[in-house]
């Protein structure tokens, strides 16, 4: 069996830069296993499959050791592909998920994600965080999926040397970890080891936690952000009642052809 396969690097207009992700589009559903050991063996921190649907996608993500609910960039990265080289006509590609209904709308050079807000409680800050970053946080909230911990500046969140051995001791998908930013309006990086991936580059689900938290701080909601990892990327995200939009562009790198 051959599949096609296209890795593709998102949020950034340049390769080498962003969140590389692998996308295989399918005509059918492999099996959880098999989709599961192709993801293990592109060794990224996300590879997407996706099915037709009718005039919709439903589409599925697999980090390097389990599947996963949401995943902005390979989301992006996908809608790319099926913009680029699929011969998708529309201007909105509308996806089935374990997350409910996504869409990706080409907005000028942009791709923009639609997703569902995430919902943030305080928290108390578990130990192993403060022990695996080394800082104790100004705030800590808990989403659906993951920790947000909020520092005094970008520099605090630049200077962070994470023990991996040590958050992945707490039960989640992973922590985030943010501050004002110092030329855009605010900066992240995103540790989840839990997931079989010690830092994502640029992690656009993250992002609908982010969004909404720092919407009320600044009061405003449109923002520019920027994932500070040593890829890099930027995003620009919009807060529109319960949903976010995340936009960003893509950058192909390769284009090839799996066989099993």
């Amino acid at each position: 069996m051959n599949l096609k396969i296209y890795q593709l690097d998102a949020f950034t207009d340049t390769v080498f830069s962003g969140n590389p992700a692998a996308v295989v589009p399918l005509q059918a559903w492999l099996s959880d296993e098999l989709m599961q050991k192709i993801a293990a063996e592109n060794n990224l921190a996300e590879t997407a499959f996706y099915i037709p649907e009718g005039d919709k996608f439903h589409i599925r993500w697999f980090t390097p050791t389990i599947e996963v609910d949401l995943c902005g960039h390979a989301t992006l990265a996908t809608a790319y592909t099926i913009f680029q080289y699929e011969n998708y006509q529309k201007s909105l590609i509308e996806f089935n998920s374990r997350s409910g209904i996504l869409t990706v709308e080409k907005q000028g050079d942009l791709l923009e994600l639609d997703f569902p807000v995430d919902n943030l409680q305080t928290a108390e800050t578990p130990q192993a965080f403060i022990d695996g970053l080394g800082v104790i946080p100004k705030e800590t909230f808990r989403g659906n999926s993951d920790y947000l911990l909020i520092l005094e500046n970008e520099e605090a969140v630049k200077a962070l040397k994470p023990d991996f051995r040590k958050i992945v001791e707490v039960a989640c998908r992973g922590v985030i970890v943010t501050a004002k930013g110092n030329e855009v309006d605010f900066v992240s990086r995103f540790f989840c080891p839990q997931a079989g991936v010690n830092e994502d580059p640029v992690t656009g689900s993250a992002h609908t936690t982010l969004t909404p938290y720092w919407a009320k701080i600044l009061n405003k909601n449109t923002l520019s952000a920027r994932q500070i990892s040593a890829r890099g990327g930027n995003l620009t995200c919009q807060l529109i009642g319960n949903r976010v939009k995340i936009a960003g562009k893509v950058a192909p790198y390769l284009i090839g052809e799996i066989t099993i």
